[in-house]
């Protein structure tokens, strides 16, 4: 099965970070937009064996790996809380 390990990385590092930006809508119409913004900007990561989890798991531990999902993540947080498809009644904590 090839999965991209991305989207685990960004679940990951959105969970972190949401907890810093409380006036954020949480619910799973805005997660699901934060993430998908954030993930079609970085580069996939798609994995098929456990040798290239194991891999792609060791560029995790990079710094710089990390800061860049960070910043992505940030800033598509900032993207979607200014512009929620929704309106801001729809502030359900998930």
């Amino acid at each position: 099965m090839i999965k991209n390990y991305m989207e685990e990385v960004v679940d990951k590092v959105l969970i972190e970070v949401l907890n810093d930006y409380k006036d954020s809508c949480h619910c799973a119409m805005c997660i699901d937009d934060i993430k998908a913004m954030a993930l079609n900007r970085l580069p996939p990561q798609y994995i098929c064996t456990e040798k290239g989890l194991l891999y792609t798991k060791s560029n995790e531990l990079m710094t710089q790996f990390k800061t860049d999902i960070i910043k992505e993540v940030i800033m598509a947080i900032e993207i979607v809380t200014k512009n929620p498809r929704h309106e801001h009644s729809h502030n359900i904590i998930a």
